[in-house]
C-alpha cells in the first residue's frame, strides 16, 4: 500500500511539474520578440448611421445604416535601432478601399506599409511603401481619438507614399526627414488612374521634407512639405501639387491634451479651365481622460475647397465645418468601445436627405477596437 501511495505521489508531482512547465512555455509572440521580431495588429468594427441618403466626405465611415468590418490589421516588423530591418503591415476590410494606392489591384486588401530600412548613428533610411508624414490622424484606428476621420484627413492630405525616405535625429528633441517618392497614394506611376487619356503619366517625383521638435514633454511641433507632379482627372492634365502640413501638440496635464492641425495646398493645371486648384483647412482637438477607463475627445474643424477639386462638388467652391464628440471606454488595455456624434455643415447644399438637397449631415457611430 505504501508503495502504491509513493507511486501515486510521484505521478502527481510529475503531472504538476509538467503543468508548471507548460505555464512557463513562451507564447509565439514572446518567441518572435526575443528574436527581434514584433507582431502586432488590431480588429476594428463599427456601426454607422447617417442622416443623409448618401454619406459624403468621410474616409472610412461611409455606410448609411450598417455594421462594418473596417479593418483587420497585422504588422510584422524587425526595426533595430542599429542595422538592417523592415516592416510589412497588411490590412483587410473596408478601410483599404480608401487607402488603396494607384496601381494596386484589389480594394478590400492592402499592403498599407512594406519597406526595408537601415539605421545607425541617428540616421534611418527607408525604401518601399510607408504612411505619410502629414496630418494629425493616421490610417490605423487605435491611434486616433475619434471614430470618424477629420475632413482634413479625408480631403487635404495623402495616406501613403512609395519611394525613399531618410530621417536624421541629432538628439532626442529634433528630427529631420527628406523623401523622394512617387507622390500621393501612387504605387505604380503607369497606372491608368495616374495618366492622361493620351497616356502621359505623372511620373515626376515628389519631394518630401519634414521636421519635428519636442523640446519638452508638454509641447511638440511637426511640419511637413510636399511638392511634385500629380494628375488631375478634372482637367486631364498634369501639374505640380504642393502641400504644407503643421501639427502642434500641447500636453497641458497627464489627462488633458490639445492638438492643432493646419493644411494648405494647391495644384497647378487642375481645374476644368486649366487653372490652379487650392484647398486649406484647420482642425482643433481636445482630449481628456476623466477616469482610469474613460475619456472624451472633441474635434472642431473647417475645410475650404476653393475650386471643389478635392470634394468634387458641382459648385465653384465650398467650405465645410464640422464638430465631433467621441467618448471612449477601455475595459482592458487591449480593448476600447467608442461612441460618437458628429455634425457637418457646408455653405452649399451638397448633401441629400429623403431626395432633397440640404447643407447638413449628421453622423452617429459605435466602434469596438481590439489590439494585440
Amino acid at each position: 500500500m505504501n508503495f502504491r501511495k509513493t507511486i501515486l505521489a510521484v505521478s502527481l508531482s510529475a503531472c504538476a511539474g509538467a503543468a508548471m512547465a507548460a505555464d512557463k512555455t513562451p507564447t509565439l509572440g514572446e518567441v518572435l520578440k526575443a528574436s527581434g521580431i514584433d507582431v502586432s495588429g488590431y480588429i476594428d468594427t463599427t456601426y454607422t448611421n447617417f442622416s443623409t441618403d448618401s454619406p459624403l466626405y468621410q474616409a472610412y465611415t461611409t455606410e448609411k445604416n450598417a455594421f462594418n468590418l473596417n479593418a483587420a490589421d497585422l504588422a510584422i516588423s524587425s526595426l533595430p535601432a542599429s542595422g538592417a530591418g523592415g516592416m510589412v503591415e497588411m490590412m483587410a476590410g473596408e478601410d483599404p478601399a480608401f487607402n488603396v494606392s494607384k496601381g494596386w489591384s484589389t480594394t478590400n486588401f492592402d499592403l498599407l506599409q512594406a519597406y526595408a530600412q537601415y539605421a545607425g548613428s541617428g540616421m534611418t533610411v527607408m525604401a518601399g511603401k510607408f504612411t505619410t508624414l502629414a496630418g494629425a490622424e493616421v490610417a490605423q484606428a487605435p491611434a486616433n481619438a475619434n471614430i470618424s476621420r477629420s475632413l482634413l484627413y479625408t480631403n487635404a492630405i495623402p495616406v501613403t507614399h512609395t519611394g525613399l525616405r531618410a530621417s536624421y535625429a541629432p538628439g532626442d528633441t529634433m528630427k529631420f526627414t527628406l523623401g523622394y517618392n512617387n507622390g500621393w497614394d501612387i504605387l505604380k506611376e503607369s497606372a491608368p488612374a495616374n495618366c492622361t487619356t493620351g497616356s502621359v503619366c505623372a511620373d515626376g517625383k515628389t519631394v518630401e521634407l519634414g521636421a519635428s521638435l519636442n523640446p519638452s514633454k508638454m509641447f511638440s511641433l511637426a511640419a511637413s512639405y510636399y511638392t511634385g507632379e500629380e494628375y488631375s482627372s478634372t482637367s486631364n492634365t498634369i501639374g505640380d501639387r504642393k502641400l504644407l502640413d503643421m501639427v502642434a501638440t500641447i500636453n497641458a496635464t497627464d489627462a488633458l491634451t490639445f492638438v492643432l492641425n493646419y493644411d494648405k495646398a494647391e495644384q497647378e493645371k487642375a481645374t476644368a479651365t486649366n487653372g490652379t486648384a487650392k484647398w486649406d483647412g484647420i482642425a482643433g482637438y481636445a482630449n481628456f481622460a476623466f477616469a482610469d477607463k474613460w475619456r472624451a475627445s472633441f474635434r472642431t474643424e473647417q475645410f475650404k475647397d476653393k475650386n471643389c477639386f478635392r470634394t468634387g462638388c458641382a459648385f465653384s467652391s465650398q467650405t465645410i465645418k464640422g464638430n465631433t464628440l467621441t467618448v471612449g471606454y477601455a475595459p482592458a488595455k487591449s480593448t476600447e468601445l467608442r461612441a460618437e456624434l458628429r455634425a457637418d455643415k457646408s455653405d452649399q447644399k451638397v448633401y441629400t436627405k429623403d431626395g432633397t438637397t440640404t447643407d447638413k449631415q449628421n453622423f452617429a457611430g459605435l466602434e469596438l477596437v481590439y489590439k494585440f
